[in-house]
């Protein structure tokens, strides 16, 4: 028969592990959460990201010219106890979307799987890539343009400071000479 005094030892160390592996997740106090010490040090790509924006999203119409910008907030969090980080978009036009973020130690790339509310899949997009010297993070997956032509499907951060950032999503081809944006994106961090 377990004592009183087992019991609450027992306790104290099922709290101890619930604890550990979620002390990075967000929380009340900290609606974004925190990098795990045992992450990549890649996640640091993305911390200037991490918390709310407000921005302006612009995408393409059928005949090439830009649709008006849609508002939409943009929030990143860390994730998976600190080790991954996730973004969702909510749009005025009640589309929406969001990505997971992982770094792979074994490939040194980012791998983003994306995912939308006008679109749920069996299987996620998904793009790789890095940070660049100039600071600007370059994603990438193979994409054929509507010709046929072999390419991929480009999107970048850029401009990233602790006060916003812009993204655009490009189509480019093989040599990345002949680039095509589709989609654009201007953000303003917000006050909290």
């Amino acid at each position: 028969m377990k004592t009183p005094s087992s019991l609450l030892v027992l306790f104290l160390l099922v709290a101890a592990v619930a604890t550990a592996q979620s002390e990075y997740e967000p929380t009340e106090i900290d609606p974004y959460g925190t990098k795990n010490p045992k992450a990549p040090k890649q996640l640091d790509d993305f911390k200037p990201l991490i918390g709310m924006c407000d921005c302006d999203s612009e995408r393409r119409n059928p005949d090439r010219t830009w649709a008006k910008a849609v508002k939409m907030t943009w929030k990143f969090k860390y994730i998976m106890n600190g080790m991954a980080i996730q973004d969702e978009t909510l749009k005025a036009d009640g589309k929406h979307s969001g990505s997971i973020r992982q770094f792979s130690k074994d490939s040194l790339k980012w791998y983003v799987h994306y995912y939308a509310s006008a679109s749920p899949t069996a299987t996620l997009a998904a793009w790789e890539g890095n940070k660049t010297d100039d600071g600007r993070i370059v994603l990438y997956k193979p994409q054929k343009a509507p010709n046929g032509t072999d390419g991929f499907s480009r999107l970048t951060f850029y401009d990233i400071t602790d006060k916003g950032y812009k993204w655009v999503g490009e189509w480019v081809d093989k040599t990345e000479t002949v680039v095509f944006p589709f989609w654009k994106i201007a953000c303003v961090k917000r006050e909290e």
